[in-house]
């Protein structure tokens, strides 16, 4: 059974022949860990953090720039909410297929729920109908059922800023339209690999192979 993760969905919105790379043929051009170093930081200690760990150590190792994007997550309105989940698996069936992803943390508050993602580099371009917004709003919406909202916080630690989306039934037919024309498009596309392209204008890490084949 294929599950349809919101990079899957992102990368192939992008661009089908990264797609293809990717997630058919399964090869990834290697590339560093060091942009990625402080978000790993940041999750870890919130996810020992909302297990009540002490993390008095981890702190006091962190660098100025991550001690300050910990400080704001940690100082955060939704951090003083009932933490239900961490780092949490979610999966949901749209029409015959399956989409899910790893949400960093869900909270609750009066039965209003939040799901939290924690950026240290950038939100979204267009939150609202991001893959990762649309998908994880439609898992935990299947997922608890009655609530008085459902809302999704991006935490911005780079600029310290948030960002939230409430779900609401127009919102909730505009996902189930967009995620399902995205996946059918996808099982439907041959996509056409040439031998060689012409004019490229892309950043894309899998450029050289590409042009290569």
């Amino acid at each position: 059974m294929t599950i349809f993760y919101p990079s899957m969905l992102k990368i192939y919105s992008e661009c089908p022949r990264k797609y293809f790379y990717n997630f058919v043929e399964k090869f990834n051009m290697p590339q560093s860990n060091a942009p990625f170093e402080k978000g790993k930081k940041i999750h870890a200690l919130a996810n020992f953090f909302i297990k009540g760990a002490d993390i008095l150590k981890l702190e006091k190792s962190l660098s100025e720039s991550e001690l300050n994007a910990w400080m704001y997550l940690k100082n955060s309105e939704y951090f003083k909410m009932k933490f239900l989940e961490s780092e949490y698996q979610i999966s949901a069936k749209i029409e015959e297929y399956w989409i899910g992803g790893r949400l960093d943390a869900l909270v609750e508050d009066k039965n209003n729920y939040y799901i939290l993602d924690y950026k240290t580099g950038s939100i979204p371009k267009n939150p609202i109908y991001d893959f990762q917004t649309m998908i994880y709003l439609y898992c935990i919406d299947k997922k608890i059922k009655e609530y008085n909202t459902l809302n999704f916080i991006y935490i911005d630690l780079k600029n310290f800023t948030d960002y939230k989306i409430t779900l609401n039934e127009q919102l909730k037919k505009e996902y189930v339209e967009k995620l399902t024309n995205t996946i059918n498009q996808i099982n439907s596309d041959n996509i056409y690999i040439p031998k060689k392209l012409q004019n490229i204008k892309c950043n894309c890490n899998n450029l050289k192979i590409c042009v290569e084949r």
